[in-house]
C-alpha cells in the first residue's frame, strides 16, 4: 500500500489518488494544487475545464519569475496579476482529481458534499537529457516531473451553537472593574 504525506482522522470519508513521475512541469502542478485545495470537487473539475479552454486563468503565486501580467488574473486576485493556462498539468491533475471523485463515488460519499481536503505537489527525480553547444560542448537538458497526491473529504455538517441558559461567570477583578 502507498503512503500518503497525511493520513486523515476518518478514512470511511475520504477517497485519494495519486500519481508519481508524472512528466509535467512540477511549478505548474504545484500552482494549480494550490489553487485548487479547499474548493468543491465539482466547482474545481469546472474550473479546471475553463482553463483548458481559456477561459479561466491559474494564479501564479509561488513561481513568478517570468510570468507574464494577465487581465483574468485580477478576477482571482493573483499578486501582480501573474498567471496562466497551463494545459499539460492541468489534463493531467484534472484526470487525479476525476480518479479520486469515481474513488469517492466506490465509496458511496455525497458527491456534493466533496472537498479537496489536500494537494500536494512534489518534485520528482529529474530526467536527464543532454543537448549539444558550441565549441564541442554539452549541456544538461532535464526535465521537472512531478509527483502529486490529492485526497477528498466530504465536508461535515455544521455543528448548531449551544444555548447559554446559565449566566456567564464573572470572577470577583471583573467584578471590580465593572
Amino acid at each position: 500500500m502507498v503512503r500518503y504525506s497525511v493520513e486523515p482522522d476518518n478514512i470511511e470519508k475520504v477517497a485519494k489518488s495519486r500519481g508519481s513521475h508524472l512528466r509535467v512541469h512540477f511549478k505548474h502542478c504545484r500552482e494549480i494544487a494550490h489553487f485548487t485545495k479547499g474548493m468543491n470537487v465539482n466547482k474545481a473539475m469546472k474550473v479546471l475545464d475553463d482553463v483548458l479552454a481559456f477561459k479561466a486563468v491559474i494564479p501564479f503565486v509561488k513561481y513568478t519569475g517570468g510570468i507574464g501580467r494577465k487581465a483574468m488574473a485580477k478576477q482571482c486576485k493573483a499578486p501582480g496579476s501573474k498567471g496562466r493556462w497551463p494545459v499539460k498539468a492541468t489534463a493531467v491533475y484534472k484526470d487525479l482529481l476525476s480518479n479520486a471523485k469515481a474513488n469517492a463515488e466506490t465509496k458511496g460519499l455525497d458527491m456534493d458534499a466533496l472537498i479537496i481536503d489536500h494537494a500536494q505537489v512534489n518534485r520528482a527525480p529529474a530526467g536527464r537529457r543532454r543537448t549539444y553547444r558550441a565549441h564541442g560542448r554539452i549541456g544538461k537538458y532535464a526535465s521537472q516531473p512531478a509527483h502529486i497526491e490529492i485526497i477528498l473529504k466530504q465536508k461535515d455538517e455544521g455543528v448548531e451553537k449551544m444555548d447559554d441558559d446559565e449566566p456567564k461567570k464573572i470572577t470577583k477583578k471583573r467584578s471590580e472593574e465593572q
